[in-house]
């Protein structure tokens, strides 16, 4: 029976997407209790799977319409869910399960909420479809539908300054990863005359030609558009700003994931191309770049959610660098921070979309001592702020410790030097984005209270429930890790490298033998972030931030600037949100000093943000370029 979970769980989603569009303008009760429903139908199906998926390593395959192999040839669309498609799918059933709720309360104020949930269930099942299928080309189709109903959500609000700007920048870069995926998909037919992943990782085993090269590096850079790896990033902050902050949450939480997971199923899988040094290579100076670009632009940011969206953009780099290793340790971190993304980005979206609901704004220069407020809300930021830091108990400690790890073995198995830069610089990164949350924290939730909010007050319970249940799991899954790694990250792994599975569940026993298909055995990662070097570590990062912080906030002659004598207006300081009346160091922006001595970086970054999607169109048709004909020439 569980065979059919994983085609139910999708096909529930569209066909409430379907009624929701029928009834939900007609009754507010239909309309929710549909999405709750759906949402919630597709969580239990999927977190049923984990037993005979994750625990006794079984590959669960369903043909539609029966159309199963013919002669050994795959003709049917199929459906497999192994260890990895699995855990991809449990993040997204829980993401949108959890910002169906929140959204009961966070859209009340909304109109035309039938075409939002039609929307939001087209979204997610979408998603869902796009990790449990193993079709390629329904895999394109799924990257389609969750595109434009991507684009459709961030132009929700499109009373709201910047929405539809935003969607198009969305609708024009996403089409441009979408037809290079397309592109791709279509060589690959071509040649093998078979859209089955399976079979594709069985016929590409005995080695890749000119035109799969080709196939290969165009649909990997079409997830990475799909990613929002930089420069590929330009539409992700602005939809993630505007958009509803429920949608903002699945943006973030899950969307930019299904380009992660489409990257990991062709790298690891379909093509087998983590072998390859140059594959490698490439990816992990993306993911380097991305995460630092990400968090330079996220601190200088002075809108709550836009600051986030460059956070979001950052992290995934962290993803990428450490799937680009090729090895356990570094698939292992990479997926890990991957689900800790989801939970702790997800759950400060859902705080910034609690602020913005109960004060009409998300600038930073407008709030300041919402805590006296708003404490719970102030408690879940707190939290996700100190996950997304890397500060322990928190999961992204755990995955992000793991990633260091990762990343210095290859600097030391590889001897390559490059490798000992990126660990710096994630390492860089990590206290930049503590630095950035300072801000933050001290900008939103600490300081003086502003007059205009002086009635403000808690959310409702509907909304806050998500950001407990977030919370709760970013201790939990820093707490616990050894348990979600046997569980959870072990299996997906495992998959990941394991190929043969994949490919005799869904083709018949013993045709990846036939086809050369050999699997290695993946350890399990020990990790225990007790280890007196780990304190001494996080000891080293924390006095580091602070050294940051302290000597960023000076003057050109060095002395700390205070209330006493009031500075120019370009380089008064930002301090908690206050007034410069309150304040001790002035007002306006706590990071001058560094925008001040990286002018020139800021400079060139602002000129390539020009806001023109033409510009933002040929960024991405370069890099797109690049990918492929660097994979053309170093792959062959």
């Amino acid at each position: 029976m569980m065979q059919h979970f994983p085609v139910l769980a999708v096909m529930l989603l569209f066909l409430a997407a379907f009624l929701v569009e029928i009834f939900g303008s007609k009754s507010k009760v239909i309309r929710n209790g549909l999405t709750l429903l759906a949402t919630t139908n597709a969580l239990v199906m999927t977190l049923a799977l984990i037993g005979p998926v994750m625990m006794n390593g079984e590959v669960i395959s369903y043909w539609m319409g029966s159309w199963a192999p013919v002669s050994g040839y795959a003709i049917g669309i199929g459906y497999e869910v192994d260890a990895l498609s699995l855990f991809f799918g449990i993040l997204v059933t829980a993401t949108f399960w959890l910002s169906s709720i929140y959204s009961i309360g966070y859209m009340n104020k909304d109109h035309h909420l039938g075409h939002y949930y039609t929307l939001f269930l087209m979204l997610s099942g979408s998603v869902l479809g796009l990790v449990y299928t193993g079709d390629i080309f329904n895999l394109f189709v799924m990257v389609e539908i969750m595109t434009f109903a991507s684009v459709a959500l961030t132009a929700f609000r499109n009373e709201s300054e910047g929405a539809l700007e935003a969607a198009f920048k969305y609708l024009v870069i996403g089409s441009v990863g979408s037809s290079s995926v397309l592109a791709g998909v279509a060589l690959l037919y071509s040649q093998c005359h078979t859209l089955n992943m399976a079979q594709l990782a069985s016929i590409l085993s005995g080695g890749l030609t000119p035109t799969s090269v080709v196939a290969f590096g165009l649909i990997v850079a079409g997830f990475g558009v799909k990613s929002y790896i930089v420069p590929f990033h330009t539409p992700a902050a602005d939809a993630y700003a505007v958009a509803p902050t429920s949608i903002s949450m699945v943006f973030s939480g899950m969307v930019n994931k299904a380009g992660v997971y489409g990257m990991i199923r062709m790298v690891y899988i379909v093509f087998r191309a983590m072998d390859h040094s140059s594959v490698q290579m490439l990816l992990a100076i993306f993911g380097a770049v991305t995460m630092f670009v990400g968090v330079t632009m996220a601190l200088t940011q002075h809108e709550f959610k836009r600051l986030l969206a460059f956070h979001s953009i950052s992290q995934i780099g962290y993803v990428i660098t450490a799937i680009s290793l090729g090895s356990a340790l570094g698939l292992t971190g990479g997926l890990f921070h991957a689900m800790n993304h989801t939970l702790f980005k997800g759950l400060l979206f859902l705080c910034a979309g609690a602020v913005l609901y109960r004060t009409g704004t998300t600038n930073l220069d407008k709030l300041g001592g919402l805590s006296k407020k708003m404490p719970q809300t102030t408690i879940c930021f707190l939290i996700g702020a100190g996950a997304i830091s890397g500060l322990p108990p928190f999961n992204g400690f755990a995955s992000k410790w793991i990633i260091y790890q990762g990343i210095f073995t290859k600097a030391v198995t590889s001897g390559n030097f490059l490798y000992v830069l990126i660990t710096v610089t994630a390492l860089i990164v990590s206290v930049m984005t503590l630095a950035s949350f300072i801000k933050v924290t001290q900008a939103v939730f600490f300081g003086q209270l502003r007059e205009e909010h002086n009635e403000v007050k808690e959310v409702p319970a509907v909304m806050l429930f998500p950001m407990y249940i977030m919370a709760a799991l970013c201790v939990v899954c820093g707490v616990v890790y050894p348990l979600v790694n046997k569980y959870l990250l072990f299996p997906a792994a495992n998959a990941s490298l394991n190929v043969g599975d994949y490919i005799d569940k869904m083709m018949g026993a013993g045709y990846a033998e036939a086809s050369g298909v050999s699997s290695m055995l993946v350890e399990p990662v020990t990790f225990s972030f007790w280890d007196p070097m780990v304190w001494l570590l996080l000891f080293g990062i924390v006095f580091i931030a602070a050294a940051i912080v302290i000597l960023l906030g000076t003057n050109e002659r060095g002395k700390v600037l205070t209330s006493g004598g009031t500075p120019e207006a370009k380089y008064a300081t930002f301090f908690s949100g206050e007034e410069e009346l309150f304040s001790h160091v002035g007002g306006s922006d706590l990071f001058w000093g560094f925008k001040k001595n990286w002018k020139g970086y800021y400079r060139v970054f602002t000129d390539l943000h020009s806001g023109i999607v033409t510009d933002y169109t040929s960024y991405t048709v370069i890099a797109e370029a690049i990918i492929v004909m660097c994979l053309f020439i170093f792959m062959r």
